[in-house]
């Protein structure tokens, strides 16, 4: 379903996003979590991209099972770096022929593993190059859906870490948005006064389309480490740190502290109309649950 409808449909959203695994353990581990977290019938689940031949079919492989062997809708990440416009434009038509509907569009980091760019071959700087190569494509009427792909831009309540100059983080969002997309999905946050304070710059800067906040609760002190190096900038506010710090090393205190910060922030976000919420669940499902627990959300029985 193209997500304008998607979103029209569920207010506030709920979704999750999953990386490929690169092993059968991996795999297996995964499509568990799915099975647990399907009955809880997301508005739709993400899939992220890294550049690289393995990397792209692991995406491609995993977005089709899903789709073929779930009720869950999948939105693959599209990213620029480390791609020509020849290999996007590869992937838009396979993603086009297995009828997926949605794609999120995003710059992407150049990865440290990709041979050395030869330099005369086309590449897409800017997400918001993808976005109008996409808009583009649906204009050729080769995707099934008359309407072609929805399309998803990334934002960044916190700042974009290679933009410190926020005005200009501003004026590249609105040139994504401009460009033809249909909804932004946030970077992680950890203080909804952040998150507010985008939507408002989006406000003034003309940007009027859904804005849906993406979250990640803390599950361990691993996950807190590894949060701050997927999100470059990421501020963990002093009332979160202190609570764990509580824990004292306690594994199983500090997820529930996580689960608890991130249920607070859930109700806040509901409570002030948010267009929805993406939960990025690691591959794993207890703390999505947990927190769906807590906001009085149950799974669908069959």
């Amino acid at each position: 379903m193209h997500i304008t409808d998607i979103l029209k449909q569920n207010k506030p959203s709920f979704s999750f996003e999953f990386f490929p695994p690169k092993t059968s353990e991996g795999a297996s581990a995964l499509f568990n979590t799915i099975k647990q977290l399907e009955s809880y019938r997301p508005s739709f689940v993400s899939v992220t991209y890294h550049a690289g031949n393995s990397a792209k079919d692991l995406t491609h492989d995993l977005v089709i099972k899903i789709k073929n062997s779930t009720s869950l809708d999948p939105i693959p990440h599209l990213i620029c770096a480390g791609q020509t416009v020849e290999q996007i434009s590869g992937i838009v038509e396979r993603y086009a022929k297995s009828g997926v509907s949605n794609i999120l569009a995003l710059a992407g980091d150049p990865s440290k593993n990709l041979p050395e760019d030869p330099g005369n071959q086309k590449r897409f700087k800017w997400a918001a190059e993808l976005v109008t190569f996409i808009k583009a494509f649906n204009e050729t009427g080769q995707h099934p859906d008359p309407k072609g792909f929805g399309i998803g831009i990334a934002g960044f309540p916190e700042g974009h870490p290679r933009t410190p100059n926020r005005l200009l983080e501003m004026d590249y969002l609105k040139a994504k948005a401009d460009a033809g997309a249909d909804y932004i999905c946030t970077q992680l946050f950890f203080d909804n006064r952040d998150f507010y304070d985008f939507c408002e710059r989006c406000e003034i800067a003309g940007i009027h389309i859904p804005i849906i906040a993406g979250l990640m609760p803390v599950t361990s002190l691993s996950s807190l480490n590894r949060m701050a190096e997927l999100a470059g900038g990421s501020r963990f506010p002093a009332p979160l740190l202190k609570a764990i710090n509580r824990c004292k090393g306690d594994a199983e205190a500090i997820e529930r502290v996580g689960i608890q910060y991130a249920t607070q922030q859930c109700h806040d976000l509901l409570n002030n109309d948010v267009s929805g919420i993406h939960f990025y669940t690691l591959n794993r499902s207890l703390a999505t649950r947990e927190i769906y627990a807590n906001l009085g959300f149950k799974p669908v029985q069959e």
